[in-house]
This record gives C-alpha cells, structure tokens and sequence, in this order.
C-alpha cells in the first residue's frame, strides 16, 4: 500500500469524525428551540421523559454496533454500578437546570454556563487530578473568574445558572473518566439506572391526572405528548454523534468545536428569544470569549496544561 493510499483512509476517517461532531453541536444548538416547546411542562417531566426514552434508542444503537454485551458485564460490578448512579444524577441535575432555563427565559445564562464549563474542566484538572497549569492557562482562568465577577455585578447576583451547568457537566465529566467502560455503554447504564424513578414519577402524574402525556390527564394534548416522545431522540442522537466523532479527531479539534452549541445558544438568546443583552453583559461576556482565546490557543501551542 502507498503513503498516498494510506493516507486516504484516515483522511477520510477526519471527514466522517468532523461530520459526526459538527452534526451532534448543531444538534445542541437547536436544542433551546425544543426546550421552548416544553416550557409550560414541568423540567422534571422533561427529564424523566428524556431518561426514560433514551433507553430503548441507546440500546437498539448498541446493539446494531455491537457492545452489548460489555454492557451486561457491568451489572456485575457493583462498584460500577455506584459510579453510574453518581454520574446519571449528575447529569439529570444539568438536564433539569438546563430545561428550566431555558423555559424561564435564561438562555443567555445557559450560554455562558456552556462557554465557561472548559475552563471549569481545566479548574477540576488542577485541584484533583494534579495538573499543572501554564501561565496562558492561568490568565484564562483569570479572565473568566473576572468575567463571571462582572456578570454578578451587573445581574446584582451570583449567575447560578452559569455556574450550577458549568459544574455539573464539569463535574460528570470528570467522573466519567473513572468509568472503564466505552461512553455508549455508559451513557445507556446510566439512563437505565435512573429509569425506574422516571418511570415510576410518569407513574404518579398519570395517576394524579398531572402528566402531559397520552392519558395522563385533562392537561394533555397531541402536541405534548409528540414532544416528550421524541426527548429520547434529542437526548441521545447528538450524544451519540459526539462520541463517534470525538473517537475520529484530535482532542484539539474536539476542543475547539465545543464552542458551536453555546455560540449558537447566545445567538439564539439574543436574537430569537431577544433576551435582555445590556452593555454590561457584553463586557462581561468578552472577557469569558477572550478567556476561551487563550484557552483555546493553549490547545495548539503543545505546552502541558
């Protein structure tokens, strides 16, 4: 085989992982349209139904994949087990906090929750896994505690959206790393760990006549009832494109398009749902956008974080 042949495929192999990875972001952006469609039903109905649905579309993947049966093995490690929980509440609490934003009208903080969670992660490096940070590193720290000082100031209060997204999903993906088991297996464990208390909360709406569901209750309608169905959908297809485009980039490429979902979610904020947007946040918000420069230009430069 040719150097030129050789090439080809892993060529090739970038093209289909950018794709994959572009497709999941895009699918992350859009996501807030979704969530206003579900603003007037309850954030923990969303996310049972999210939880819920996310099964039989995760498992069915894994099976046409074939990793079914490490997932299996996993019920026999109790250990495991107990991490899966850990992690699958932490990200039910980032789906709930997420939802409910978005629905009360704080899309603009779920965007700098998710523009500030890559200098969370390089923050969780430091304290826990003993990673060293280079001054450019420390500087984008810098400018995005300094940033998030400004947001406080001029919301008169701590964004504890920004903060309580940022750390969640920071936190759960630090604790994923501990997790010796492929993230669709994960993901799947996960989600069908925390299921039987989504179901058994659907349970109870539609036992009290509360749920938004098909025969729940006077509450429900087609629409409804169309929208919660299709939660797994738009839990698990752009998770699942992620992972398999991560699998074909480099970590640099990965880490720059991460910025794509919450650029578009503050686009979306300001121009769509034309949230307020003063001054002030502007001010404060370049100073995260400068901050993910650095960040960002550290990724490149080959220096250890």
């Amino acid at each position: 085989m040719t150097s030129a042949q050789a090439a080809a495929p892993a060529g090739l192999g970038r093209y289909r992982g950018f794709a994959f990875a572009f497709s999941a972001y895009l699918l992350w952006g859009f996501l807030p349209f979704y969530m206003k469609a579900v603003a007037h039903i309850s954030p923990y109905e969303v996310v049972a139904h999210r939880v819920l649905w996310s099964v039989p579309i995760t498992a069915a993947i894994l099976l046409a994949l074939g990793g079914f049966s490490s997932f299996l093995a996993v019920f026999r490690q109790p250990r495991m087990l107990a991490m899966g929980f850990l992690t699958a509440s932490l990200i039910s609490v980032n789906w709930a906090i997420y939802v409910w934003a978005i629905g009360s009208g704080r899309a603009l903080e779920s965007a700098l929750g998710y523009f500030i969670n890559p200098l969370v992660n390089v923050a969780l490096g430091t304290l826990f896994l003993g990673e060293r940070l280079s001054r450019a590193q420390m500087f984008a720290v810098a400018l995005a505690v300094f940033g998030v000082g400004l947001m406080t100031v001029e919301s008169g209060g701590l964004p504890w959206v920004s903060l309580a997204l940022a750390l969640t999903f920071g936190i759960y993906g630090y604790l994923k790393k501990t997790l010796p088991i492929g993230p669709t297996q994960g993901f799947l464990l996960e989600v069908v760990l925390i299921s039987p208390l989504a179901l058994a909360y659907i349970g109870w709406l539609a036992a009290t006549g509360s749920g938004h569901f098909i025969g729940t209750g006077m509450v429900t309608t087609i629409s409804d009832t169309v929208l919660l169905a299709v939660s797994g959908l738009v839990t698990a297809v752009p998770l699942i494109l992620f992972v398999y485009g991560a699998r074909l980039l480099r970590y640099s490429t990965i880490g720059l398009m991460q910025y794509i979902a919450p650029s578009m979610i503050f686009l979306t904020a300001v121009f769509v749902f034309h949230e307020p947007f003063s001054a002030g946040k502007l001010v404060a918000f370049m100073f995260i956008w400068a901050a993910l420069v650095v960040y960002t230009a550290t990724m490149f430069s080959g220096r250890k974080a």
